[in-house]
């Protein structure tokens, strides 16, 4: 088992929910600490408060992952006697890391809107707004056949071969004859230098995302066998994956709202919904944005749905949607606090998978502002 560090778990987060798919100036990553230092413990949460700090520091934690950025807007000063100021002077004073996820979770595969989702059942979901496209390309790899195993292995592996969510590993082999001629200089695997040689090759198709360009054809050279492997690496027009904001699907069956207001109630854990539209209307296609939701109903209603689950609904929003005709359940913002348990349980994997040795808790503290009588 292995202590690892700061850098190594945002590792974790990158491939859970990568940078590049957050939203055009949102604060996310780092906040304050030194990511080269050790972490034993990490506790999620859902805000950095100043009691989720104290709990921090209770609990001897060494790194807080949080969903909502604790610095959202530049700080123009420190000061001690508020409380913003004493969360950081606590956190730099136990020396903690603080590092944010943000829009990246909320429009990651398996991210809030993801789980949010699977928690009320939905089928067949797709992402409402789209914000980001995944371009791809196909690398073509020569290999002579007793090493086609290991080179697929370094594809598939590294993130190529990926066919949609519905299939993985997926690569194409064709034998063909190889000829090549070592030069003096040369220390060839099969033959000697000055002598042409023929050898049976096969030849390694698979697509991968173009971002993993570099780690892919760094994985292949180290498992070719040959020192000039040849590779050919270009772009395809015909795939790409889009990412993107919210999620819509359907419920099992059609139900009236108000049993719909039970169900999501029941799930997600929550005494109070405020909503929009007549409690006998059917719906079964939900649309979801966790968080503040209200730049998004004319997506929404577009995309099709019955009704639409988010937070933050204003006055003035709530006019919108009943000229729109789209029944809303304001779930609040505190429904996002459900990437708390999904994070702990993928960073659990992937520190079984790594061998890291680190102590996982989510914060028991509850940050929602509002309290209903």
């Amino acid at each position: 088992m292995k202590v690892a560090n700061g850098y190594e778990y945002v590792a974790v987060l990158e491939g859970i929910a990568p940078k590049k798919y957050a939203m055009e100036g949102d604060p996310i990553g780092l906040q304050i600490g030194d990511l080269a230092r050790k972490v034993r413990k990490i506790m999620f949460t859902l805000d950095v408060l100043e009691n989720v700090v104290d709990e921090a520091i209770e609990k001897g934690v060494d790194m807080i992952i949080a969903h909502h950025p604790l610095l959202f807007r530049p700080l123009k000063k420190i000061d001690f006697a508020t409380s913003q100021g004493r969360i950081v002077k606590k956190i730099i004073k136990h020396d903690i890391i603080v590092y944010a996820a943000h829009t990246n979770l909320d429009i990651a595969d398996g991210g809030v809107n993801d789980v949010i989702s699977e928690l009320l059942g939905l089928m067949d979901t797709e992402i409402i707004v789209p914000t980001y496209t995944e371009k791809y390309g196909k690398i073509a790899v020569y290999t002579p056949d007793f090493a086609e195993e290991s080179i697929r292995l370094a594809l598939v592996n590294n993130g190529a071969g990926q066919f949609s969510d519905r299939y993985s590993e997926c690569s194409f082999s064709v034998e063909g004859t190889g000829h090549f001629l070592p030069n003096v200089e040369a220390n060839p695997t099969i033959g000697k230098p000055g002598d042409l040689e023929t050898v049976r090759e096969i030849r390694i198709e698979a697509i991968f995302p173009r971002s993993k360009m570099d780690q892919i054809v760094k994985a292949v050279k180290l498992a070719h066998p040959y020192e000039v492997p040849a590779i050919d690496v270009y772009p395809i027009e015909n795939v790409a994956t889009e990412m993107g904001l919210g999620r819509i699907g359907n419920l099992p069956k059609t139900v009236d709202l108000a049993a719909f207001i039970g169900f999501v109630k029941e799930k997600l854990s929550i005494e109070n919904v405020r909503v929009i539209g007549d409690s006998d209307r059917p719906v079964r296609k939900v649309g979801i944005i966790g968080g503040d939701g209200n730049k998004f109903i004319h997506d929404v209603k577009r995309a099709g749905a019955d009704v639409y689950i988010t937070g933050d609904i204003y006055y003035h929003t709530g006019h919108d949607l009943l000229a729109i005709d789209l029944p809303t359940v304001d779930a609040g913002h505190y429904i996002e606090k459900v990437m708390k348990a999904s994070l702990l349980k993928q960073f659990e994997e992937a520190s079984q998978l790594h061998g890291y040795e680190v102590d996982l808790i989510v914060s028991e503290r509850n940050t929602n502002p509002f309290t209903f009588y």
